[in-house]
């Protein structure tokens, strides 16, 4: 296990030592990324700009969030909803999906930096993030995901040698708050990769308002490494005493030490059901809901 007092001195001493000039951070509101944005900030203070930008693919709630707890910092929010939206337009494969993210991202970092005149960008990527990208399990957004081409002078990645439970402890000891510290993990993509296929803003929607039933309804009561919903396609169904095609969402939960292995939940019947009831009663497009049992591997976590 990392040396959190150690890694924290070093790493700031090494961001000092990296960065003479205005500096943006992709900040997305998950620990990894708000690790780098306290680090960075001790290092060189208000050089730095966190920028954090709203795909229209986050959970609910998230951007409201985002902005209350890194209000002190300079945060600036982007509204690209639209523009990850066409980016995504078409595209079925989940890692051409990953490849277009990564690049909307990258182009709107790109641009803000431009406006601020700096040349560095941090990135919250964390060590399994390189693994899965280099080994081609799958392109995460902020390694695999980028373009070839990148306008700008060095790309800076503080935690990259950490695993995600190291992460955390470092966040503890930076006093993030336990919302970002404790938070479960959540794809640079966003819910673009819980959707299998075309992502459009119906489809959007819908796995938003399930991921939330989902969260609700287990985080407190079974504390899991990582819960979700995901949306699978669609499949007949009975609502009102009329058949409809409707979507098929799939429940995950998982319990995980650094996101390399995992296994299912065995969680209660009586829980299943419950989520089942409100997801198809709240989310009128559903026909019905489906728990994944699959460890990883041979599954991964995420269903893209």
């Amino acid at each position: 296990m990392v040396k959190v007092d150690k890694f924290i001195e070093n790493a700031v001493k090494q961001l000092q030592k990296s960065i003479d000039g205005p500096t943006i951070i992709g900040l997305s509101g998950g620990v990894d990324s708000s690790v780098c944005a306290v680090l960075a900030h001790r290092a060189i203070g208000d050089m730095l700009t966190p920028i954090y930008i709203d795909t229209g693919l986050m959970r609910k709630g998230e951007t409201q969030q985002i902005k209350e707890v890194f209000s002190g910092m300079n945060l600036q929010v982007i509204d690209a909803g639209d523009r990850f939206i066409e980016a995504l337009k078409g595209l079925t494969d989940p890692e051409e999906k990953r490849m277009a993210v990564g690049e909307t991202f990258i182009r709107l970092f790109e641009e803000e930096a431009r406006e601020l005149n700096a040349r560095y960008l941090i990135q919250g990527t964390i060590y399994p993030d390189r693994i899965e990208s280099e080994g081609g399990i799958k392109s995460h957004h902020n390694v695999g995901g980028l373009p070839s081409v990148i306008d700008f002078d060095e790309i800076i990645e503080p935690v990259s040698e950490l695993y995600k439970d190291e992460v955390r402890e470092v966040a503890h000891a930076l006093g993030l708050p336990d919302e970002i510290s404790k938070r479960m993990p959540f794809p640079g993509p966003g819910l673009s990769v819980r959707i299998i296929g075309e992502v459009t803003k119906e489809k959007i929607a819908a796995v938003r308002e399930a991921n939330a039933i989902v969260e609700n309804e287990l985080l407190e009561k079974f504390k899991p490494w990582q819960t979700f919903a995901a949306l699978l396609g669609k499949g007949t169904g009975v609502k009102g005493d009329q058949r409809i095609h409707g979507w098929i969402i799939a429940v995950r939960a998982v319990e995980s030490r650094d996101g390399m292995t995992a296994v299912p939940m065995e969680l209660p019947w009586e829980t299943l059901k419950k989520i089942e009831s409100l997801i198809t009663s709240e989310i009128p497009g559903v026909a019905r809901v489906v728990y994944d049992i699959s460890p990883k591997p041979p599954a991964t976590i995420e269903f893209e």
